[in-house]
């Protein structure tokens, strides 16, 4: 797994919904987030996000895609965990460009446990 293919493909993602948005269509991000693929938190003290797994709790906890944006796009642009790059992919599974591998970290179907 290249975690440089990994990072281009969700910030390409990122670019897409943004556009989505501007087109007055659903971010894919969000859509996941609806169907309870993972959930983006505000962060205690309100100055950042949480990327976590799981459904969002309540629809008031529900971040705005216009808020998130930018946080989610530097995280994406700084990080070198994997994990967080992954559960965004994720999010993104139906693209055409997902990768089934990136789920997993590069390991095969018969690895997972």
């Amino acid at each position: 797994m290249n975690t440089e293919e990994l990072r281009r493909f969700v910030i390409d993602r990122l670019d897409e919904d943004e556009r989505r948005l501007a087109a007055g269509e659903l971010p894919l991000l969000d859509d996941a987030e609806s169907k309870g693929k993972l959930r983006i938190a505000r962060s205690d003290d309100g100055a950042g996000l949480l990327l976590l797994p799981g459904p969002t709790e309540t629809e008031q906890d529900r971040v705005p895609f216009g808020e998130k944006l930018a946080l989610l796009r530097a995280e994406v642009g700084q990080t070198e965990d994997e994990a967080t790059l992954r559960l965004l992919a994720d999010a993104y599974r139906t693209h055409h460009d997902w990768q089934e591998e990136w789920l997993y970290g590069g390991r095969g179907a018969m690895d997972r446990t």
